[in-house]
């Protein structure tokens, strides 16, 4: 747990530009202040896929103002929870932290009937670390 004992959970892909910033933003909008949320690539892309964009904003998330960030040794050794989504042996080892490895297929270049069940299984899945993680 964190300094302010909220756990702290990291969503890690290659690109950061789909299905982690998608899991980030569920986890944000379901743990509101009672989690801590980062969301990181091995290696950023340079946007947002505009489909993730566009299938968030129906579920009434806006994730347009977010960018691909580089995951940083920092973040690693804060989280308590590391998901990691298709980063293979890309994705760094902390010694101590829980993993969890989300097979997802990878949004980039898929249209948007193709993403919409992708969103809907991170959303599941978000939904049940959320609860697991923070008790009313």
């Amino acid at each position: 747990m964190s300094n302010d004992d909220k756990p702290v959970i990291l969503f890690l892909c290659v690109h950061n530009a789909g299905r982690s910033q998608m899991a980030a933003a569920f986890a944000r909008r379901l743990g509101g202040d009672r989690v801590i949320v980062y969301s990181a690539g091995t290696a950023p892309g340079e946007q947002l896929n505009p489909a993730v964009v566009e299938v968030m904003r129906e579920k009434g998330l806006d994730i347009a103002d977010q960018t691909p960030r580089v995951l940083t040794d920092a973040m690693g050794r804060s989280a308590d929870v590391i998901v990691t989504m298709g980063c293979g042996d890309s994705c760094p080892v902390y010694p101590g932290k829980r993993y969890l490895d989300w097979v997802l297929t990878d949004p980039a270049g898929r249209d948007l009937d193709e993403v919409r069940p992708i969103r809907d299984d991170i959303e599941r899945r978000v939904e049940a670390l959320v609860s697991e993680l923070v008790r009313p």
